[in-house]
């Protein structure tokens, strides 16, 4: 071999093995800036923590009413309540042990007369409930959630007598109507 060619050849094997101890050296540890990181943050000052806040102690009630009425349940007329100041003394309540007819599960204002029949020279009301059915009433029947007896029927309205809570532990009657929704 000439000697030129084995100085391009030694040349070249010098570049390569230059170009390979760079790269070799660039490599060398690609966890060092992550480290280096770490170091610096623990060589760091700790800083102050806040101390808890005091927590106060629960201050308990003692309920001594337990013995009173409760206000979750209707209070009646009892011989007690009678001979209160101010206390409704009359006889005056409903009849809570007759069966109840089918319109007095709905409010007074959620039932509509819808008009009038006469069948065999008796008169009847047509009174529509919120679930839109129409059902026929006559003097006597019972409709509203207060106990409401019919008292007449007449081609605009229907007059009712309720019974209805005073407040004071009796009951009071009030007349109210349903008139023709036109």
């Amino acid at each position: 071999m000439t000697s030129s060619r084995l100085r391009n050849r030694g040349a070249f094997l010098f570049c390569s093995i230059a170009v390979l101890t760079l790269n070799l050296t660039a490599c060398g540890d690609p966890m060092g800036d992550l480290k280096e990181y770490v170091n610096e943050v623990k060589a760091r000052k700790g800083g102050r923590i806040e101390p808890l806040p005091q927590i106060k102690p629960f201050q308990t009630f003692a309920y001594a009413d337990q013995d009173l009425r409760s206000p979750y349940v209707p209070q009646l007329q009892s011989f007690a309540n009678a001979n209160k100041p101010g206390s409704s003394t009359t006889a005056l309540h409903p009849d809570f042990t007759r069966n109840h007819e089918y319109l007095e599960q709905f409010p007074l204002d959620g039932l509509k007369m819808v008009g009038t029949l006469t069948l065999k020279g008796t008169l009847f009301g047509l009174v529509q409930d919120s679930d839109k059915i129409v059902h026929r009433v006559t003097v006597g029947n019972y409709m509203g959630q207060n106990y409401g007896k019919i008292l007449s029927i007449t081609d605009s309205d229907i007059k009712l007598q309720e019974i209805v809570p005073d407040g004071e532990g009796g009951w009071v009657e009030r007349v109210t109507s349903v008139a023709l929704n036109q």
